[in-house]
């Protein structure tokens, strides 16, 4: 299954005989919110899709943020968007393909063919297509979710990834050093993180670079394809972008979904800071 799809060939698909399914999953984390967004304007067609209710389900504050859905409410969710059995379906947003790379990453896990729309909702725009306003709620469809889900890694995981391959970080780096803190207790990055910013790998009109170049960048950090790689963030969006862009340069992953938001959380877990990987060791 491909993993991106521009615009243009989108809008090619859109007009074909058996048209993909389209979710927008605007959400930012200073404005969670994403449906007044979405009922201004979105692709016709497309379903909102509610990250932290959907793609995401309540949990404990050790647990991290944003803890994944349990698979019987993403499949009744999945439903509830409108997916049938056999569905092809197109997941964007309007940053940079960061929120909905969450959507892409947990569906293709349990063998939905799903695309990220490479440049999102500017993207669309940019090339001249139209848009729809208001709420479009489908029937319900008839999906099921299979297979075993996305490749995750626990806590003790991310601990001992430094050992057995690579941890990395891709927050901003201010946020790996400890410079700048977030809505987290403590600041700085597990011992023996390296950092790629989820941003490496993204070209400023918002879409991903060429596998070629992701690759190249990857490398020069002693990331192959045979390196074992673990990936985290603050609270297992953007490491699930990082996650995307390791795939179009066919490397595979694991993500951490707890990301910092749980080791932060957890006492005893030690914390390093500055620009490298156990520069200064702390502890939670």
């Amino acid at each position: 299954m491909s993993r991106l799809v521009d615009a243009d060939r989108l809008s090619a698909e859109l007009e074909g005989a058996s048209p993909p399914r389209l979710l927008d999953v605007r959400w930012r984390l200073n404005e969670p919110e994403g449906r007044p967004a979405y009922v201004g304007g979105h692709l016709p067609g497309a379903v909102y899709v509610d990250l932290e209710r959907e793609l995401a389900r309540p949990g404990r504050p050790e647990e991290g943020r944003f803890p994944l859905p349990d698979p019987a409410d993403l499949e009744a969710a999945a439903r509830r968007w409108g997916l049938w059995r056999g569905d092809r379906v197109v997941v964007y947003d309007d940053n940079d393909g960061v929120a909905a790379a969450r959507a892409w990453w947990l569906l293709r896990g349990h063998g939905i063919d799903v695309r990220v729309l490479d440049g999102g909702f500017r993207g669309w725009l940019h090339a001249g297509y139209p848009l729809a306003r208001g709420d479009h709620a489908p029937p319900a469809g008839d999906v099921v979710l299979a297979g075993p889900g996305p490749a995750v890694a626990t806590i003790q995981d991310a601990a001992l990834a430094p050992r057995t391959g690579v941890l990395v970080d891709v927050r901003a780096p201010q946020h790996y050093r400890g410079q700048v803190g977030g809505l987290d207790p403590g600041a700085g990055h597990i011992p023996g993180a390296i950092n790629i910013p989820t941003v490496t790998h993204i070209a400023p009109d918002g879409r991903l670079h060429e596998p070629a170049r992701i690759r190249a960048a990857l490398a020069a950090r002693g990331v192959t394809a045979e390196t074992a790689v673990v990936l985290y963030c603050n609270n297992g969006i953007a490491s699930a972008h990082s996650a995307l862009a390791f795939a179009v340069a066919g490397i595979g992953v694991r993500v951490y979904p707890g990301s910092w938001s749980q080791w932060s959380r957890s006492p005893g877990r030690p914390i390093a800071t500055g620009a490298t990987p156990a520069e200064a060791i702390s502890a939670v």
